[in-house]
C-alpha cells in the first residue's frame, strides 16, 4: 500500500515539481519506507512507499521500463501477480523486480486498458505510455483503494487523497451543492465522481481513465467501465447446503490469499462479531500459525458497551491467537480526534472511524499488514434496516429511503442555508442505481447498490483512510470481488434468514461457540460520538457557533439549536447515526482541511 499522485500539462509548459513534492507531504503516512518523484517534461509521478512485497529497492516506484516506455506508480496489491508473471513471462517479458508493481507494467503492455480485466486485487494506479502520450488511470472493481483528481485547461492532477491536491494548489474549494445534498442524505456518501469540493472528482469503482495531453476525445478524459455486478438467479437449482459450501469455500480462498501474498506478518482485526471471528477461524484451518489479532475498546454510555471483549478475548482463547487488546479513555478519544479528521478523505460521521484510527495506531507498531471483516453486513445483508426494507409495501426507492435516508428532503431544507436549497437531487440517483438493471428482486438491487455504490464511500473509505494514516494496510476478504460475485447470485432469503447472514452463521456453526454466532452485531463501537454528552457536546457545540462556521453559511443555525437542545435517540438517524455528530463533524473537516470560509457557494 502507498501513496500515489500526479500532474500532467495540457499547455506546454514544464510540470510544476515543487507543487508534486508538496503533493507528496499528505501521502508520507500512507508510504512511510522511501519516497520519489519522476518528473519528465508535461509529466511528473510521485510516489510514497509502504513495502508489502519485493522490499527491496528494485520494487520502488515510480517504476520505469525503458525498453517498454512505461512508467507506474501503483496503491495496492495484486493477488494474483505470480500467476500473470508467469504467464508474462511465457510471452516473454522479462522481469527486473520481485514485485506486483512491476507485473502490472508487463500487463499494461501486453493487453492495454484490458489489463485491469486480469488483475485480482485492490489498487489505483496511473501508467504513463511514452509512445502513445498517455496517462492511464485505474480503480479496482469495488474501489478499496481510493483514487482523486481535479483539472483545469493547464493540468490534470492525480492523487489518492484531497489533501494532496489542495497542497498543490489551485483547487476550487467552493462546495457542490449536489454532493453537499447526498452527503447530509446518503450518511455521508457522496457517488463517484463528485465530491463536497467542486474542483475535486474521484474516480468510480471498476473504472479506467485516459488523459491526453493534446485534448484528444472528450476534452482530454475518456472513462470506461470495465466491470459490473449482477444480482440475478443461476439457471440451476442451488439448494441452501450447496450456496453453504460454495461460500465457504470462495471465503477460505480469500482469507488465505489475503494471508499469503505478503513479504510481512499479516494479522487481523478482531472486534468480536460475527464476521472478524469468522476470519480468525477461517485462517486458523487454513493451518495458518502465529496468528495475530488486535481489537480496541472505549468507555461506556449507560447501556451502550464501549467494548466486545467478552467476545473478542473468547475467540482469541479458542483459537489461540496472540492477542492484543487496548482500551482507550474518553479523555484520549477526545484529544485524537483532530488527528483522525486531518486523515479523513472526505467528512465521515461513522463512529468508528476514530476506533480504526487508534487501534491502527497500536497495530502499526507490531505489523503492517492486517485483514478487516468490512463488507459482510452488506453482501450477506447483516445489517437491521435490510429486514425492515425487504417486509414493506411501495416502490423500490420508497421502501429504501424510508430506512436509509438520514434527512428527508424537507429536513435538508431545514439543516442548510436558503442560498443551498435545491431540488432533491438524491432519490433519483438512489432510484437510477436501484433500478439499472441486472437485479432480480428489489432486495437484489439494495444489496447490489450498497456494493457497488455505497459502501466504497462510508465503511472502505473509513477503513483505508485510518489505517493508512499509520501506514497499515488493510485487507478485505468479504469484498473480494469473485466472492462478491458468487453471493450476488445467491437467493437474498438466504441471507436474510436467521436475523440476517445466515449463510455465514451456518459456515460459522462448526467452527465458533454458539455465543459469538448468535450474539447481537458486533463492531468496534465509540458511545461518546453516538449519544453525545459533556466535553464532546460542548466541542460539537463551539464548533458550530464558531466564527468560522458562521461565515461559512452552511447551516440554518435554528436547526443546529434544536440539535443542540435534543439528546440521546432524538437525534438518531434511521440507521443509528447522530446528526449532531454528523454536523459538527462536516465543519470540522472544512475548518480543517480548507483556507478561511467564503460562503457556502461561489
Amino acid at each position: 500500500m502507498c501513496g500515489i499522485a500526479g500532474e500532467l500539462r495540457f499547455d506546454g509548459a514544464p510540470v510544476n515539481e515543487a507543487a508534486l513534492r508538496r503533493m507528496l507531504a499528505p501521502l508520507r503516512r500512507r508510504g512511510p519506507d522511501s519516497c520519489d518523484v519522476a518528473v519528465n517534461g508535461a509529466l511528473g509521478l510521485a510516489h510514497a512507499r509502504l513495502a508489502i512485497i519485493d522490499l527491496s529497492a528494485a520494487g520502488g516506484q515510480p517504476m520505469a521500463d525503458a525498453e517498454l516506455g512505461l512508467t507506474l506508480v501503483f496503491n495496492g496489491v495484486i493477488y494474483n501477480y505470480r500467476e500473470l508473471k508467469a504467464e508474462l513471462s511465457a510471452h516473454g517479458c522479462r522481469f527486473f523486480s520481485a514485485s506486483d508493481s512491476e507485473v502490472i507494467l508487463k500487463a499494461y503492455h501486453r493487453w492495454g486498458g484490458d489489463c485491469v480485466r486480469r488483475l485480482d486485487g485492490i489498487f489505483a494506479f496511473a501508467v504513463w505510455d511514452e509512445r502513445a502520450r498517455e496517462l492511464f488511470l485505474a480503480r479496482d472493481r469495488l474501489g478499496i483503494k481510493p483514487l482523486y483528481y481535479t483539472r483545469d485547461a493547464r493540468r490534470f492532477r492525480f492523487a489518492s487523497n484531497p489533501q494532496a491536491l489542495l497542497a498543490a494548489g489551485g483547487v476550487d474549494t467552493a462546495l457542490d451543492p449536489v454532493a453537499l445534498h447526498r452527503h447530509l442524505t446518503l450518511h455521508a456518501v457522496v457517488p463517484a465522481p463528485r465530491t463536497l469540493l467542486k474542483g475535486v472528482r474521484k474516480l468510480a469503482p471498476a473504472h479506467t481513465l485516459r488523459v491526453r495531453p493534446d485534448g484528444g476525445p472528450h476534452n482530454g478524459l475518456s472513462k470506461r467501465r470495465y466491470w459490473s455486478l449482477a444480482a440475478q438467479r443461476e439457471p440451476r437449482d442451488t439448494g441452501e447446503a450447496q450456496w453453504t459450501e460454495r461460500i465457504r469455500a470462495e471465503l477460505k480462498r480469500a482469507i488465505e490469499t489475503r494471508f499469503r501474498i505478503a513479504d510481512v506478518p499479516v494479522g487481523v482485526l478482531l472486534s468480536g462479531g460475527l464476521d472478524s471471528s469468522l476470519l480468525v477461524a477461517l485462517l486458523a484451518e487454513t493451518g495458518a500459525r502465529d496468528i495475530r489479532t488486535y481489537t480496541i475498546g472505549f468507555e461506556h454510555k449507560g447501556r451502550e458497551r464501549g467494548d466486545e471483549f467478552r467476545y473478542s478475548d473468547r475467540v482469541a482463547a479458542h483459537f489461540g491467537t496472540r492477542h492484543h487488546r487496548f482500551r482507550v479513555s474518553d479523555r484520549h478519544l477526545y484529544d485524537c480526534l483532530p488527528g483522525v479528521i486531518e486523515q479523513m478523505a472526505e467528512p465521515m460521521p461513522g463512529q468508528d472511524c476514530a476506533a480504526f484510527y487508534l487501534l491502527a495506531e497500536r497495530v502499526a507498531r507490531d505489523i503492517k499488514v492486517v485483514q478487516s471483516g468490512q463488507g459482510a453486513d452488506e453482501v450477506f445483508a447483516g445489517y437491521f434496516w435490510y429486514p425492515r426494507m425487504d417486509d414493506e409495501r411501495g416502490s423500490w426507492l420508497e421502501r429504501f429511503r424510508r430506512h436509509y435516508f438520514d434527512r428527508a428532503h424537507d429536513e435538508y431544507r431545514r439543516t442548510v442555508a436558503q442560498q443551498l436549497y435545491m431540488p432533491d437531487v438524491t432519490s433519483p440517483l438512489v432510484e437510477a442505481f436501484l433500478h439499472e438493471g441486472g437485479a432480480d428482486t428489489f432486495m437484489d438491487a439494495v444489496l447490489r447498490m450498497d456494493v457497488t455504490r455505497l459502501i466504497v464511500d462510508d465503511p472502505v473509505k473509513r477503513v483505508d483512510n485510518m489505517t493508512m494514516a499509520w501506514s497499515v494496510e488493510a485487507r478485505v476478504p468479504f469484498l473480494d470481488y469473485r466472492l462478491v460475485e458468487t453471493a450476488m447470485r445467491m437467493p437474498p432469503e438466504l441471507k436474510l434468514a436467521n436475523g440476517g447472514k445466515h449463510i455465514l452463521k451456518k459456515i460459522a456453526q462448526d467452527l465458533l461457540p454458539a455465543e459469538i454466532i448468535h450474539r447481537e452485531k458486533g463492531y468496534f463501537p465509540v458511545p461518546a460520538l453516538k449519544f453525545v454528552q459533556g466535553r464532546f457536546r460542548q466541542m460539537m457545540a463551539d464548533t458550530l457557533a464558531s466564527r468560522a462556521c458562521r461565515e461559512r453559511g452552511l447551516f440554518r443555525r435554528d436547526y443546529i439549536d434544536r440539535l443542540l437542545a435534543g439528546g440521546g435517540n432524538q437525534n438518531l438517524t434511521p440507521i443509528r447515526g447522530n446528526k449532531l455528530w454528523h454536523c459538527a463533524l462536516l465543519e470540522m473537516w472544512l475548518q480543517t482541511h480548507l483556507a478561511p470560509p467564503r460562503r457556502a457557494v461561489s
